[in-house]
């Protein structure tokens, strides 16, 4: 008897609850009630609003001495020549090797991972080499767009910037430049140097690796057309001998 009152009043309370749900027509568009919504989203302030808390009255603080990007390694460096020429003894370019690719390191797969046969046996390019020419593939996208404005397209220094009366930079595939090590142009990017402003706000670390690898492909380029220039202009010229022309030592007999 007891059980049965209790089923009819949970049912007249359930009855209840969905009247009183249907009664209000909650709309679902809409925030509801909040209690204490101070807990929930707390008061900030913009970041370049006058603070009432720090002495200098700014709400954006700089960082902490010392502090680090999550990802990033410190640069122990100054805009300095001399730090420059350090930096170049000390920073390894992360996709170059130390010992030239040679012919006896190409390597020809008859058959590659997979069971698959390789492409008309062709030699396999090494892993290293394939980085590499990654690298440089991004640097070019990145010269494009940062550095062709004063370098020009080939590296010469002849820019729309420099065309237009700025001085112009010098040549990056001769001179100083093809003569500087690795680490001073990541240097050079990093801190700037001269005319030329800092760039590691506008470049990330692993992409200025990036331009310094197009650099050293421009330089390589440029290296080699002057090669072959000087090697067209003393290739002696060969005529043909006459056949028909009797030899010194036929002349001779008689």
């Amino acid at each position: 008897m007891n059980l049965s009152r209790t089923n009819i009043a949970l049912a007249c309370l359930l009855l209840v609850v969905v009247l009183l749900a249907a009664a209000i027509n909650v709309d679902h568009s809409q925030p509801n009630v909040e209690f204490l919504p101070e807990m929930k989203r707390s008061p900030a302030s913009s970041a370049y609003s006058v603070s009432t808390v720090f002495p200098n009255g700014r709400t954006l603080q700089a960082p902490v001495e010392g502090t680090i990007a999550r990802g990033e390694f410190p640069l122990y460096y100054s805009a300095t020549k001399e730090d420059a020429v350090r930096a170049g003894e000390e920073l390894q370019n992360p996709y170059t090797s130390e010992s030239p690719v040679s012919i006896e390191e190409t390597v020809v797969d008859d058959e590659q991972p997979g069971g698959k046969p390789s492409d008309g046996g062709q030699p396999s390019v090494p892993d290293h080499v394939q980085r590499l020419q990654a690298s440089e593939q991004r640097g070019a996208e990145v010269y494009s767009v940062s550095c062709v404005s004063c370098h020009g397209p080939t590296g010469a220094g002849d820019g729309p910037v420099a065309k237009r009366g700025f001085p112009p930079p010098p040549p990056l595939t001769t001179g100083k430049s093809a003569q500087m090590k690795d680490g001073q142009l990541f240097h050079i990017l990093t801190y700037g140097q001269g005319s030329m402003a800092p760039m590691a706000a506008q470049i990330s670390r692993d992409r200025r690796w990036d331009v310094i690898n197009y650099v050293r492909s421009l330089q390589q380029g440029a290296a080699e057309s002057v090669q072959q220039a000087a090697a067209a202009t003393l290739e002696p010229s060969i005529e043909p001998s006459d056949a028909n022309s009797p030899s010194e030592t036929e002349e001779g007999q008689p």
